[in-house]
């Protein structure tokens, strides 16, 4: 299972889950999903939010492992 700080770094920069999707050029619905570990993001995606961020992947996104 994969588990991210999306809505922990979107509080640091200030920003709705509206603001967010439209700089990644998603829909507020996609933050909501990923936020609540609904949705996994492509590749593309998560790098852009890192740009977005302006830190690492591996700081938004952590994988878990299952036992």
């Amino acid at each position: 299972m994969m588990t991210n700080k999306i809505k922990v770094h979107r509080a640091i920069h200030n920003l709705t889950q509206a603001d967010l999707a439209n700089k990644i050029g998603v829909s507020r619905q996609t933050i909501n999903a990923m936020e609540k570990n609904k949705y996994v993001p492509s590749t593309v995606l998560a790098l852009k939010l890192s740009k977005v961020f302006n830190v690492s992947v591996h700081d938004i996104f952590e994988l878990e492992e299952i036992d």
